[in-house]
Parts: structure tokens; sequence; C-alpha cells
């Protein structure tokens, strides 16, 4: 062994991808395009999998070992098909991209024996596929987000976010660009835009289907999937979709492949989601800005008044303080017992964000994060920076983002605040206010609201918790966390209260993945954990009569 190398580990060892000839699969040059790539890739996989063992014929036979000789032969190859993947631009704002990405996904799932549809809407499609294995069989409904955050390149520690890279973490907390290593190393990460959100867990998913492909296992039960090219945009499109649909869409379960595990990154199941609700405020000063020294202790400025209504939502410890705004959630002790099985700890969660002190909104982080939240995403007036001017700007804007769980529908929750503002003796104008109206009132203010994705939450105990719990527990050789609701918000709405479909997010990106934020990315052994629990869920059988 080289000087300064580290001993590899078991698992290391025993793992296909040290292989020169899967090192050269895996690393295949860019410049190589993906039509003429992607038949090596299958091929290679197929002739690893006939190499681990003799054909399988029953998913009853997929057990711990031999799920992780099947995630490591299928390793390379996938972390070279995700590197494709993400090279592909997916912001949703744009046609071409999210049809370049619609022919990719209808491609490969034409590759694994599925029934493809594009389903047309208002604005962008949709994609959906479907492999049934047995009409006597349930069926369970997979959904798979291929669209990310716009991106700001130069905001990016990379040439291009599309282009992925492997980097190492530097003992101050920085990354390193690496260069491809000589063995599998479960710290590297992936930096790409999407790497995180959604596009690895797609793959990993879709890596998984190849695997029982490729040995002749069929699904244990017939398999739908939905990819939605549009949710970071907020999914218009998707409750007509599925209004329009209903047939097609039918299943017994939905689960969700999108979403980061728990800040321990252990594995994660999540059994529900925040919907969320956003606002704009454009408060009015002065007709036009005007100069500090001249009008300074005359016109007054709105900032501050933006500061002083701002600053009454809110009491010192972070509650709400708008009327009714906790209304309806209530937790009972036998839910706070079930939550609070999370291993977690306040001053863990302090440390990795790096707060002295949390807001005091239940007694716990789970707690916390059932009730409904109110935030300033944004706010500005006048200037900044080497574009600092000595003026009374003629108005502020903020941007407010409420999250809402099943209890607080976001109707509610917008006439709430609107409310509050009204009662601190703001007048409410539609756009710019008229001559009379600044004349007649001191207290001027537009507000203009959006519903996203609403909240949705399934019930722990229930079949689908248990089915997916023994999944990911036979996969990995140990149980999942289970958290009643994310923090994040997921359009499944439609899903769950057109359908009635009870939806669970199976986790898998690492939570401190950067995500929707420059330099996204993907912990190497979280892709390589989701590829297995992939391999779990898709061969677990569910109880049916």
């Amino acid at each position: 062994m080289r000087a300064g190398a580290r001993e590899p580990t078991e698992h290391e060892k025993r793992c296909p991808c040290n292989d020169s000839l899967l090192q050269r699969m895996y690393y295949l040059p860019y410049k190589l395009d993906l039509q003429k790539r992607m038949p090596i890739l299958q091929h290679c996989l197929l002739l690893i999998l006939f190499m681990c063992g003799p054909l399988l014929v029953s998913a009853q036979n997929i057990g711990l070992r031999e799920i992780d000789r099947l995630t490591d032969a299928a390793l390379p190859a996938a972390l070279a098909e995700l590197t494709d993947f993400l090279a592909i631009p997916n912001d949703g704002n744009y046609p071409e991209q999210v049809e370049n990405n619609l022919v990719w996904c209808r491609e490969r799932f034409r590759g694994l024996d599925f029934t493809v549809t594009r389903l047309e809407t208002p604005g962008m499609p949709l994609l959906f596929a479907e492999k049934r294995v047995d009409p006597d069989l349930p069926t369970v409904l997979f959904y798979l987000q291929i669209d990310g955050q716009p991106v700001d390149s130069t905001a990016w520690d990379q040439p291009n976010p599309y282009r992925a890279v492997l980097k190492r973490q530097q003992a101050d907390g920085s990354y390193v660009t690496v260069d491809p290593p000589a063995v599998f190393d479960p710290e590297l990460r992936l930096f790409a835009r999407s790497a995180s959100d959604s596009k690895g867990p797609a793959v990993a998913f879709i890596t998984a289907l190849d695997v029982l492909r490729a040995r002749g296992i069929p699904p244990a039960y017939n398999v739908k999937v939905i990819m939605d090219f549009q949710e970071e945009l907020g999914s218009d499109d998707l409750p007509g979709a599925v209004e329009r649909h209903r047939e097609l869409f039918a299943a017994d379960f939905l689960v969700i492949m999108d979403g980061t595990r728990h800040v321990s990154n252990l594995p994660t199941l999540t059994f529900g989601a925040r919907g969320i609700a956003t606002v704009t405020l454009r408060i009015f000063g002065p007709r036009t800005a005007l100069h500090s020294g001249q009008y300074g202790n005359f016109a007054p400025n709105p900032v501050f008044t933006a500061a002083r209504l701002l600053a009454a939502m809110k009491d010192d410890s972070g509650r709400v303080t708008v009327p009714g705004f906790y209304a309806g959630v209530t937790l009972s002790e036998a839910d706070k017992r079930a939550m609070n099985t999370v291993p977690e700890t306040h001053a863990a969660i302090r440390q990795m964000v790096g707060i002295a002190e949390e807001e005091a909104i239940g007694d716990t982080y789970q707690e916390a994060l059932q009730y409904p939240s109110l935030n300033v995403r944004g706010i500005r007036g006048g200037w900044t920076g080497q574009e600092v001017r000595t003026l009374i700007p003629e108005f502020v804007t903020v941007e407010i983002d409420m999250r809402l769980v099943p209890e607080t529908p976001g109707e509610r929750q917008v006439q709430l605040l609107r409310d509050f503002i009204a009662d601190r003796g703001f007048y409410f104008v539609d756009d710019e206010p008229t001559e009379e109206e600044r004349l007649t009132h001191s207290r001027l203010i537009s507000f203009t609201y959006s519903l996203g994705s609403v909240p949705f939450r399934t019930e722990l105990g229930t079949p689908i918790d248990h089915w997916l719990t023994a999944g990911v527990t036979r996969a990995l050789g140990r149980e999942p966390i289970r958290m009643r609701l994310t923090g994040g918000s997921q359009p499944m709405g439609p899903f769950v209260n057109l359908l009635g479909l009870p939806a669970v997010s199976l986790r898998i990106p690492n939570p401190d993945n950067s995500i929707h934020a420059p330099n996204e990315n993907l912990r190497l052994g979280n892709f390589r954990e989701g590829i297995a629990e992939c391999l779990g869920v898709l061969t677990e059988d569910i109880p049916h009569d």
C-alpha cells in the first residue's frame, strides 16, 4: 500500500467497483454521447450481474447480503449514468430543457419494458410509466421529481453546475475537487445541480429496476411512475392531470422519491409534508425616493414602517402573534412519544446550523415541525453596498412564506395575516396608490399571495408504514427513522386528496446537501444506500387479499 494511503474497509475490499474494467466503465469519457454510452453501461451491468451469481427466480431470495452484492455491482454504471443525466440542464422554466429531460426519461423507462405515456397539460407535459406484473397484485405509484432549481453559475465553486465533479471535505469544512479514487469512498460528494434534488434518487430507483430486470426478477407488485418536470415551480398542472387521469394513477400506495434525510443522515421515511403559501407585501413611502438630508425628519421612511410591522408578527420567543395562527393543531402524548423516538437533540441541531438559541415552538425539533410557520424570505428597500445612496426609499418589498400543516389551510392563514395587518391601521391598495390615497392614508400597502402545495400526513402504524419499513430494514439491516412530518413542501395534494392514496417519502440524500443553493451535492454513500433501499422496497411483498 502506498505511503499515506488508508487501509480499505471490508466493504471496499469486496466491492466489485474496484475492478479495473468497472473503473473504465464508471469513468467513461464525457465526450461519448448518451446514445452511444447507455448501451455500453447497460451491457456492462448485465455482465456484472450475471457474474455475481446464478439467476434468481424469486424476490423472496433477496436478503441483505444479496442486496449488498447487487448494489455494489451496479454502482459504477449507476454513478456514470447519474453524471450523464445531471449534464442535461433541467430548469422547468424552459420548455427545451423540460423536453430534453422528458426524452431521456421516456427512453430509459421504455428500455426497462415499461409502457410510457406522455401527459399533455396546459403548461409543461408530465410523463407516466407503468409495468404490470400481475393484475391480482397491489399497485404502487412512485413520484419522481426531474426538474431542479435555477442556477447562478458564478456562485458555484466549479466551472459548470451541470457538469458533476467529485469533491472531498477537508478538515476545515471546505471541499476540494478530486480525481476518481482507486476504491469506492462513501464520503466523497458528487457536486451538481439536482444531484440530491432529485435526479440522484431518481437514478437510484431506475438502477434498482435495472438490476431486477437483469436478474429476471419482477417487482413484488405492479409499478407506476409519474415524472414531474416543474416541481420547483409548484407543479401547477399536476392537480388537473390527476383529475383527468384518475384511472391511470389509481394505486394502493404512493412512494415519493424526493426529500433529504433526517439531520442524523440515518435512513429516513417521512409520512407527511407541510404545505406552503406565499405573500408579497409592498409598503409605500413618498411618491419618489427623497434626499435623506433634505427630507430626513420630515418624510417617513417605509423601511421603519415595514420593520415595525414585521417585528409585531413574532414575539421574542419566535412564536407567531397573528391571532388564530396555530388554531386546530394539537399533539397528543402518543403523538409526541412516536415522533420523539427520532434520535436528535436541540444542541446537536443548533451546532449543525450555527445558532445559539432556537425558537420556542414545541418542546423538540420534531414537535416544531408539526406547527405552521411564518418566515420573511426576502426584503428589499433602497440600495446597499457599492450602490448605496443617501435616499429615503419610495417603497419596501417584503416576501413572506408560510408553511402549512393539515389543520391550517392556506386560505385561512393568508386571511389571518391580512386581518392582522389591517388591524394595525394599514390601507390596502391594488397596485400603486392613487394621488388621493397618498394624501389621505399614512400607511399604504399592497398585498398579493399565492397558494402552493397543500399539506398532507399519513398515519404511522398503517399498512404502507409496515411495508416500507420492512423493505428498507431488509435492504440495510436496520430500521429507518420514521418522521411524522417534514418541514418542506411537496405537491402530493392531488394524489392524497383526489385519489385518497396514503403517501410516504423515501429519503435518500444527505441533509447537508446545499439543497436549492449553489454547490448542491450528494454523498456517494447515500446514493449507494439509496439503490439498496429501492431494491428492498421493490422486492417487498405487500400483504393483500
